[in-house]
């Protein structure tokens, strides 16, 4: 296991755990690698002293404890996600044209959930208007 401080394109910093360095760099490669604060899937490393777990008769407890960490995350994000969709509207793909409306009162103020483009995003934090970019984990159903 390896862990990487991370650097997305806005310049959040941030850690994460990879199985190796080949990982990182297939995970990166496919986009799958986004920032936790706004979503950026531009990520790269971040200058740092990597903490590499040695193999000893603890690996498998750290692996262990990672997967768990990783599993609580996943359930955490699930709840966040269920949370989402039974309390605000889901808008799809006019996230950012709602979230305006909303934002200069054109539309009664509400939770809106949806899609938007990196430029659209990058648009509306430009505008000042609030909101929280997430990956969600994808649905096994």
């Amino acid at each position: 296991m390896i862990l990487y401080q991370l650097k997305c394109g806005v310049g959040h910093q941030f850690e994460a755990w990879f199985r190796d360095a080949a990982a990182y760099d297939s995970q990166s490669a496919c986009g799958e690698v986004g920032c936790p604060l706004c979503g950026d899937t531009d990520v790269s490393k971040a200058p740092m002293a990597p903490y590499v777990a040695k193999g000893s008769a603890k690996t498998g407890s750290m692996e262990e404890k990672a997967n768990e960490v990783a599993q609580q995350i996943f359930h955490a994000a699930e709840r966040l996600r269920r949370h989402v969709e039974e309390n605000c509207d889901d808008v799809g793909d006019r996230f950012a044209e709602e979230a305006r409306r909303i934002h200069y009162g054109e539309a009664d103020e509400r939770g809106i959930y949806g899609s938007a483009t990196d430029d659209e995003a990058t648009d509306l934090t430009d505008e000042g208007i609030e909101f929280h970019r997430v990956r969600w984990p994808r649905r096994n159903d």
